[in-house]
């Protein structure tokens, strides 16, 4: 009897030990995950890459935002010009005795100390040539002309027909100096400019501010084909990012919940959000707890992302294969062992969608197969003491 159980004790650990690749793990190993380097996926190529204070330091230039200031300048208050579509407001004051207004409004006349008269002609859109009309004038160019300059046109064309006139020419409504605000605002709108200078703050406060918190929030300028992205959070910090904005400027504002995910032996398998402005992978790691010291392998730290292929053409001579949005697979390998990374992890952007994944420490494995053994070596000796006792 004895002989058949110390049989099952060793067939046991030898099922074990055939088994022990098998014990369950978190996911790839360091040495898989290096391999697969130049493994075709989806037509693109994986590459995998080591962290150095380079690598971070490109890294980062080119995932950092265009300042506004940068893309767009910070360019002086519009003037005031009446362009298509305005509505004007032209009143008309003529002196007593009034010859040719006087006609339309008596009363003007019946005093002795009458001072003069005015007459409101009613509001004259701008219509598609830049005209509008006028009575006892007709046709007459607005457009691209300051009030002031219609107002002296308008003058010289009464002076041979009224008696001293005077004119006051006013935008109504302004129809062709706008910036149009969408997204994630209190109410979608167009908002005219002034020669005060409107700035792009100024325009999300006139539409009743954003509906997300601001940390979430990234706000997008389309300026004449130019396109600038800048998230809320340093517009507000950074005045000089707080630009004039111009006619037919569209400033969106873009709800942006970016996380990443955090898998293996890390202090929390989760997906983890962040801010819009970014954090770096050192942040990353704070937020995760770092890594767990009874199963990660300091020299197996890996960021997966698609990049753009074009940033990794900067350091190679030859093209690299990518899908078709321009995308290509890259693995970034991080060595925490070395006390040099921690200083460049501070230095490397994380981005939406990451996939920050720690591997197992072959000691892990082993810890874990001793533990099997031990368990099943109890199993065992239980077995055979109640056989024995029987």
């Amino acid at each position: 009897m004895y002989r058949f159980w110390l049989l099952c004790v060793v067939g046991i650990f030898a099922a074990a030990l055939s088994g022990c690749t098998s014990l369950g793990n978190s996911g790839p190993s360091t040495s898989r995950i290096v391999a697969s380097s130049k493994y075709d996926l989806t037509g693109s190529i994986v590459q995998v890459i080591d962290v150095d204070d380079e690598v971070a330091t490109r890294l980062h230039r080119y995932t950092r935002p265009t300042p506004f200031s940068e893309a767009l300048a910070d360019t002086r208050a519009i003037q005031t010009k009446i362009g298509f579509g305005d509505v004007l407001a032209v009143t008309v004051w003529e002196v007593p005795p009034a010859v040719l207004f006087g006609m339309l409004d008596p009363k003007a006349n019946s005093s002795p100390n009458a001072v003069g008269g005015n007459t409101e002609i009613p509001a004259q859109m701008v219509d598609e040539n830049g005209l509008i009309s006028l009575p006892y004038i007709g046709v007459i160019k607005a457009a691209y002309q300051t009030p002031h300059q219609l107002e002296e046109e308008i003058r010289k064309r009464l002076a041979g027909i009224a008696n001293m006139p005077q004119v006051i020419v006013s935008i109504a409504r302004n129809n062709s100096s706008n910036v149009t605000v969408l997204g994630e605002v209190a109410t979608s709108s167009m908002v005219p400019l002034t020669p005060r200078g409107e700035r792009v703050l100024d325009v999300l406060a006139a539409v009743g501010g954003v509906r997300q918190q601001v940390d979430k929030i990234t706000i997008q300028i389309t300026r004449a084909g130019t396109v600038a992205t800048m998230p809320m959070q340093n517009l507000i910090q950074d005045p000089l990012q707080n630009v004039r904005l111009q006619p037919e400027d569209v400033v969106t504002a873009i709800f942006q919940p970016y996380s990443f995910i955090a898998l293996g032996a890390s202090g929390l398998n989760a997906e983890v959000p962040f801010e819009a402005s970014g954090i770096s992978l050192s942040q990353a790691f704070g937020r995760i707890s770092g890594l767990r010291d009874e199963r990660a392998n300091t020299r197996g730290v890996f960021v997966f992302r698609w990049e753009d292929a074009k940033l990794l053409e900067l350091t190679s001579n030859s093209p690299i294969p990518q899908r078709s949005d321009g995308k290509t697979p890259v693995i970034y390998r991080v060595d925490l062992s070395d006390p040099k990374s921690f200083f460049i992890a501070q230095n490397f952007p994380m981005k939406n969608k990451d996939i920050v994944y720690v591997s197992n420490a072959s000691g892990a494995e082993l810890q874990k197969f001793v533990s099997l053994l031990s368990q099943t070596a109890f199993s065992i000796i239980g077995v055979t003491n109640y056989v024995n006792g029987k």
